[in-house]
C-alpha cells in the first residue's frame, strides 16, 4: 500500500485571478479625478446608514460603477425606489436604473455659476456618510489588496458609526 500524499494546495493564481500584479485587488488610474487605485460606490438611507458598498479599480467611469450598487441593492431593499446621486453617475445610468433595476436616479447638479464648495441637496447626506466612514484610520488610504475586504472594512466602520449613534 503506497504512503498517503499530503494534501495539495491550490496554487496562489486560484486566488488572486487576472489581477496577479496589482496583489490580488483591481486598481487603476482615472484621469478625470487624476487618482490611482480604488472607487467607493455607497448607497445609503436618507439618515446616512449604510445600505450597500461597492469598491472597484478606479479606471471604471462612476456611470458605470453606479450599476454595482444599484444591482445589489434591489436584491435587499426592493422597496428603494429613489435614489439621488450627483453629476457623474448622469447620462446612460438613469435610463439603465429606470430600464433594469426599477429605480428612479435623480441627479443632483451643481449651479452653474458655482464657484468653489456649494452645499447642494440630499448630496451632503452621502458626503457626511463618507466623513463618518473615514474617521477610522485604516479607511482614509487604500491599504487592503482585495476589494473585497476593502468593502467589508467599510461595512464594519459604518456599523461602528451606527452603533455610536445608537447610544
Amino acid at each position: 500500500m503506497p504512503p498517503p500524499q499530503p494534501a495539495r494546495r491550490p496554487s496562489a493564481e486560484a486566488y488572486v485571478g487576472a489581477h496577479r500584479r496589482s496583489k490580488g485587488g483591481a486598481k487603476g488610474y482615472d484621469a478625470g479625478k487624476k487618482i490611482t487605485g480604488r472607487k467607493r460606490h455607497i448607497l445609503t438611507d436618507t439618515d446616512g446608514r449604510l445600505l450597500c458598498v461597492c469598491v472597484h479599480g478606479a479606471d471604471i467611469q462612476d456611470r458605470d460603477g453606479g450599476k454595482l450598487p444599484l444591482k445589489a441593492s434591489r436584491r435587499r431593499y426592493p422597496f428603494v425606489a429613489r435614489v439621488f446621486a450627483d453629476g457623474g453617475y448622469a447620462a446612460r445610468l438613469v435610463t439603465w436604473a429606470a430600464d433594469k433595476a426599477h429605480i428612479t436616479l435623480e441627479i443632483i447638479r451643481r449651479g452653474t455659476r458655482a464657484k468653489g464648495f456649494e452645499v447642494l441637496p440630499r448630496r451632503w447626506v452621502v458626503e457626511r456618510s463618507f466623513a463618518w466612514i473615514f474617521k477610522n484610520r485604516r479607511l482614509v488610504r487604500d491599504y487592503e489588496q482585495i476589494t473585497a475586504v476593502a468593502e467589508t472594512l467599510i461595512t464594519i466602520a459604518a456599523s461602528a458609526t451606527l452603533l455610536r449613534r445608537w447610544q
